[in-house]
């Protein structure tokens, strides 16, 4: 594996979990300290570039963050600043609907020399001020690897055209951009999704195109067609995280492979039966966090041996 930092940008903050039956639970969330945990989780060096309060509930994500050994930039926590919180409702199901109260601003960054790539996506990519030093930094790694996530929250889509144009903007940077089945449908409902991968693939630095369909696995789309993979059957407490833990795997597994740097190559060059790999691996490690309670991604020595085999 390639040495270095993968760089994480994005908002961290508490969920607030509220089951149909029991007491509410309060834990660190947010996608991008998610995948950042993940990572890290996963034997990747992990640099998270975000915006704390000075309080209790960022006293709480620090914990998390640094507990799973991802280091959090110098100027994460805002003195007199309020830490965001997202509130999850699970319904019968144990799938999350969420409700927000969030603010997002960072300084404007600098890529560290040791980065092996950067992460960008949620709220952190859409939201604005902060949206600008995230693209910024997502154009100084532009050259190198940019993966993104956009992990669409419909509360805060008031424009779907003009939420796919700022997706688009972040997209075409990224050599890797993940999206779920509901993302798309939120911002293009009823469009074919042959037809909007290709769009995401349309920019030349663009891939691999990765949509998530919960329980019934993922499909990888790029120039020389598709790979699908089904989910592994899985008792599921909550989904809370699941596509956090899909994106920190695939990222894991490609710093493994030496992709990150283009060491070995391209994702354009992996064969189907890498991809294949890729996604299983990826579908493995989500299956782990959706079996438990919260956002809680597993470790390298929670999965297999053989892992992502």
């Amino acid at each position: 594996m390639a040495q270095g930092q993968f760089v994480v940008v994005g908002e961290a903050l508490v969920d607030i979990v509220v089951p149909q039956q029991g007491e509410r639970v309060s834990a660190p969330g947010g996608s991008p300290l998610n995948v950042a945990v993940g990572l890290s989780r996963l034997e990747v060096a992990t640099l998270l570039v975000t915006s704390l309060g000075d309080d209790e509930y960022g006293d709480l994500v620090a914990r998390h963050a640094t507990d799973s050994g991802v280091v959090l930039s110098d100027d994460s926590v805002r003195t007199g600043g309020r830490t965001s919180t997202a509130t999850a409702h699970l319904d019968e199901h144990n799938a999350a609907s969420y409700d927000f109260d969030l603010t997002w601003e960072i300084a404007p960054q600098t890529l560290p020399e040791t980065a092996l790539g950067v992460h960008v996506g949620s709220l952190g990519a859409a939201l604005r001020p902060g949206r600008d030093a995230v693209l910024d930094l997502v154009r100084q790694a532009e050259s190198g690897f940019v993966s993104f996530d956009p992990n669409i929250r419909p509360a805060f889509v008031t424009d779907k055209a003009a939420a796919w144009a700022d997706l688009l903007e972040v997209a075409t940077s990224a050599r890797l951009v993940k999206c779920s089945e509901e993302d798309l449908e939120v911002l293009r409902p009823g469009e074919d999704e042959q037809v909007l991968a290709a769009e995401l693939l349309a920019s030349d630095n663009t891939e691999l195109v990765v949509v998530t369909r919960g329980g019934d696995g993922a499909t990888a789309w790029r120039d020389g067609g598709r790979v699908d993979v089904a989910a592994p059957p899985t008792d599921v407490v909550d989904t809370v995280g699941a596509g956090d833990s899909f994106m920190a795997a695939l990222l894991a597994i490609l710093a493994e492979w030496d992709l990150l740097d283009g060491g070995d190559g391209s994702l354009d060059a992996l064969d189907d039966g890498r991809v294949e790999m890729l996604l299983h691996g990826a579908v493995t490690a989500a299956a782990v966090t959706v079996s438990r309670r919260g956002a809680n991604p597993p470790t390298r020595r929670e999965l297999p041996a053989t892992w992502p085999s």
